[in-house]
């Protein structure tokens, strides 16, 4: 079967020469040639996506550290909108700062030293042995029967207790309730609700608006991009290292060769597309069309939002805007930057 991330892996790099040195977020408000220079490098992008591709509810690019374009259907862009699966890689990032902090001593260090209840729960001697690192890049082994990846979270003790198909490590299988016992070790070790915790470590720091929790993660896009530029940045931000440079670059290169539901290679909580630039595409993906996409050669970041529907995953707008109108925008905006 052909993948479509594949192909794409080869074509960004034409490109790439046209990159600078990695670019900081920029807060400051874009010139006037700044300004018509987006608009016609993105012209004709908001007459296809109220006309065309009706599932995308909003768009932000951020090309060298600068917001060159945006979108909101409902006008709104301060609106906290749902992530679905994008949540697994902000949670990659609140693991960094606990390993940064010392609160978990290292990746390789047992879940049941930082959770110790769950010891009881599994008698399977196999489970003492995972690690957050097998949390991380979902090699956990627990026995996991979802194709599509969208099975709710168990309970935590719940989660635990499941047998094992795999000794930790051996195999990766896409897991909603991993990512639940992750989030718990993660408040274990910080010794406060993770809300609390990333308000702190994470929101503060890169001026995110407060998220909400209910039903899931919910950010404003242009804090999905945030998020996907913290990572190209190497976890630096304003001049503070927010996460630790070894581990960032670590999430966004293959740890494993990954599987369903994307069929990526998969890093820590980051989806990653094969490539042989130094630092190859990544991407946060959320069911029915939520992404955060970052192409380093260019210093380029995407975030998008979708309806939230089984439809809508099956159409795919929000892949095909990104692959299409908005990388070819980018490049556009870069060459008359360069005055090509």
């Amino acid at each position: 079967m052909n993948n479509p991330w594949r192909k794409l892996g080869t074509c960004l790099l034409i490109a790439a020469a046209a990159a600078t040195a990695q670019a900081e977020w920029r807060t400051a408000p874009p010139s006037a040639q700044e300004q018509a220079l987006d608009a016609a490098a993105f012209q004709g992008v908001d007459a296809l996506l109220a006309g065309q591709l009706t599932d995308v509810q909003s768009a932000v690019v951020v090309l060298r550290g600068r917001v060159v374009y945006a979108y909101y259907r409902d006008g709104n862009p301060d609106a906290l909108r749902p992530t679905q699966s994008v949540a697994k890689s902000a949670l990659s990032a609140l693991v960094g700062i606990a390993l940064a902090q010392g609160r978990i001593r290292s990746l390789d260090q047992p879940v049941v030293e930082l959770v110790p209840d769950w010891a009881a729960a599994n008698a399977d001697p196999r489970a003492a042995a995972i690690t957050v690192r097998h949390l991380l890049t979902m090699t956990a082994g627990f026995a996991v029967d979802d194709p599509t990846g969208t099975a709710p979270g168990l309970r935590l003790r719940d989660a635990w207790a499941r047998p094992l198909a795999h000794a930790p490590g051996q195999a990766f299988a896409y897991d909603n309730s991993v990512v639940a016992l992750l989030g718990a070790v993660v408040e274990k070790a910080a010794g406060m609700p993770l809300a609390d915790y990333a308000r702190q470590h994470l929101v503060q720091p890169l001026a995110l608006a407060e998220p909400g929790y209910q039903r899931g993660l919910q950010l404003r896009t242009l804090d999905m991009a945030k998020l996907g530029q913290l990572y190209l940045q190497k976890g630096a931000w304003d001049g503070r290292q927010i996460l630790p440079e070894d581990f960032a670059a670590a999430s966004v290169q293959p740890q494993n060769a990954g599987g369903l539901p994307v069929k990526l290679a998969y890093g820590y909580l980051w989806w990653v597309v094969p490539g042989k630039a130094p630092r190859p595409t990544f991407l946060a993906s959320g069911y029915s069309g939520q992404f955060i996409w970052v192409h380093p050669a260019l210093d380029l970041v995407v975030a998008t939002t979708s309806t939230v529907s089984a439809e809508a995953q099956q159409r795919g707008q929000a892949l095909q805007l990104i692959r299409n109108q908005l990388f070819a925008a980018a490049q556009r905006r870069l060459a008359a930057e360069s005055g090509k």
